[in-house]
Parts: C-alpha cells; sequence; structure tokens
C-alpha cells in the first residue's frame, strides 16, 4: 500500500485527503518511485482551488524526487536503486509512491540531496526558460522581477545577475527587502502603484527590459508602464487574478511593447527540451549559480497546512512535503 493525497472536489486546503492505495506493478515504459521528498508548487493551489481545471477525482503533486524501486520492460534510462527527480505531470506527486513515465525521469547529481531535488526542479526549469528562452536576459539587460524573495524569485534573481543583468526585485512588504538582496537583487522596491516612476528614477528614465509578473491583474497595468520602448512583458501567473483583455493598439502606444504568456508545459513537454532544461537547473546548482532554499518541510499528511502558509504568502522560500 501506498498513501496518496486525493481530492474530490475543488475548495480551500480542507478538501485535501490521505487515502491508502494499491501500489501497482510499473507497465511498458513506467517506473515506479518511492518518493523522499515531494515538491509543492502555486500551480498545485490554482489546481485545488479550481482556478486551473483538472478532472476530479484526482491526485494533485508535478514534482518530486526518491529512489526507483521497480521498472516495467522496454525502460532503459533509469534502473531500480537510482535516485530520480522529475517535474510535470501526470499529476500524483503528493504520495509516498508512485508510477511515473521512466523517460522522463532524470538521475540526480550526488551532490543534489533529494529534497534540494524537489525544491528546485519545477522552480528551476520555470526560472531557466523564462531567462532563457522568453526573453534571452544578458549582460545589461535591466529585468523587473516580482516575487523576489519568494521560492521561484530566490532562484530567477541570482541566475539572472549571474547571466549580467541588472535586477530591479518587487516585494510586498518591507520584511522580505533583505531576503531579495540576498538572492542577487541590484535593488528592491515595495509594490505600491507608483512603481513605473520608481523604476523610471532607478534607471535614469530608461526603464525595464524585461518584467517578469506572476502576479496578474493587480500589477499588469503598472508592469506595462515599467517597460522601456520595444520592451517585453512576461505575464506568467495570476496569484490575484488573471490580467484583463490588452488591446493591441494600447501596446503600440506604450512603446510597441512585447506582450507573452508562457507555461512550462509548452517548455518542457518535448523530451529532449525537458531533459537539457532540468540538465542546466542541475549545472546551476552544482556551479553555486542557484541555491535551493527549503523554508520549510511538511509531513505528507500535512499538505493543508503546506498549502495554507504558500496561500497565505508566509513561506519565505521553496515548501517540500515528506513521506
Amino acid at each position: 500500500m501506498t498513501s496518496a493525497i486525493r481530492i474530490k472536489s475543488t475548495g480551500g486546503p480542507d478538501v485535501l485527503w490521505l487515502e491508502q492505495v494499491e501500489q501497482q506493478a510499473p507497465k511498458s515504459g513506467e517506473a515506479w518511485i518511492e518518493h523522499d521528498a515531494i515538491g509543492v508548487n502555486y500551480l498545485d493551489i490554482t489546481q485545488r482551488n479550481g482556478a486551473v481545471p483538472i478532472p476530479l477525482p484526482s491526485g494533485l503533486g508535478l514534482e518530486g524526487a526518491g529512489r526507483v524501486t521497480a521498472v516495467g520492460p522496454d525502460v532503459n534510462n533509469v534502473a531500480v536503486g537510482d535516485r530520480v527527480g522529475y517535474a510535470l505531470g501526470p499529476l500524483g506527486g503528493y504520495a509516498t509512491g508512485r508510477l511515473y513515465p521512466a523517460n522522463r525521469l532524470l538521475k540526480l547529481p550526488e551532490a543534489i540531496k533529494s529534497e534540494d531535488a524537489a525544491a528546485v526542479i519545477f522552480k528551476g526549469i520555470t526560472a531557466q526558460y523564462l531567462i532563457k528562452s522568453t526573453f534571452p536576459v544578458k549582460a545589461g539587460t535591466t529585468v523587473l522581477l516580482y516575487g523576489a524573495a519568494g521560492a521561484l524569485g530566490q532562484i530567477l534573481a541570482p541566475w539572472a545577475k549571474h547571466l549580467g543583468a541588472f535586477v530591479i526585485g518587487v516585494v510586498s512588504k518591507e520584511a522580505s527587502i533583505e531576503r531579495a538582496k540576498a538572492a542577487g537583487c541590484d535593488a528592491v522596491v515595495i509594490w505600491s502603484r507608483d512603481l513605473p516612476a520608481e523604476i523610471a528614477r532607478l534607471t535614469d528614465g530608461r526603464k525595464a527590459d524585461v518584467v517578469y509578473d506572476g502576479i496578474g491583474r493587480t500589477t499588469f497595468a503598472a508592469s506595462l508602464d515599467s517597460l522601456r520602448p520595444r520592451g517585453t512583458m512576461v505575464s506568467f501567473g495570476a496569484s490575484t487574478g488573471a490580467p484583463p483583455p490588452v488591446e493591441v493598439g494600447t501596446l503600440n502606444a506604450k512603446g510597441s511593447l512585447f506582450l507573452t504568456r508562457p507555461g512550462l508545459a509548452a517548455h518542457a513537454t518535448d523530451i529532449n527540451e525537458y531533459r537539457e532544461r532540468i540538465l542546466d537547473v542541475f549545472d546551476a546548482v552544482q556551479r553555486g549559480i542557484i541555491k535551493p532554499s527549503v523554508w520549510k518541510t511538511y509531513a505528507l499528511s500535512d499538505a493543508a497546512g503546506a498549502h495554507e502558509a504558500l496561500e497565505q504568502g508566509r513561506s519565505a522560500g521553496a515548501i517540500v512535503l515528506r513521506p
């Protein structure tokens, strides 16, 4: 038997419940993983509360690390005993063990602990595609980054800084300023409607080349106004709701801006692209460019507590579940 978190209906953290399920034998192309650590991401919350629809009933969880204990036929990239990690579907990471497509498992370097892997793979891939594909950050790029003190910000900020960017972090409260600076931000501002004027001041009027906005409706207009002419607006999250529709003419009027709404699936579904991005994340960790930062570890049985902490903005880094 294995323990797994399931949901029958959408709602608050109280809809999460722990169920005992039969362990299954891997079929062709599958492996069974016994988890050491499970990553918690904001996408899990939006799936739980219904903002991102999923078929119900369902498991949750798109990130984990552990050991392979069984493999099915036609599996040749991993073997029993290998330490592995993964990100993305199928759903079901909130479990002591699970079946998973073997070709999407990556062997963990010896230097990376399972807990660190579960804290960094999903968010690391996100940061990687944002700064290397969505907008290729390079020396001299001015980056405006929301959530600079959060789990993703603590990966994206130092990585962008390593690439030569000037990183301006946006935080929601004064208590987060030092954490954002420690993550690599050159300047940190507290969010307000006057953000565009503050960004203009910090950049001698030039403003930002790219804005990474994971907040959504509340910040969208200010983000557009914080960009230089022909700057790029990257709206990749919606913790305050989806941004409003944008008239195409608005982008022209504000300086021929570029607007994109990227998602992880489009950047990591292709197996070769997925592996390249994860290996780049592992390399960045091993070289000390980014550092996994686990704020708190919760028992799998207390997944609701982990969701509450993340949803209420109490976390100061990644959250990991332990089976």
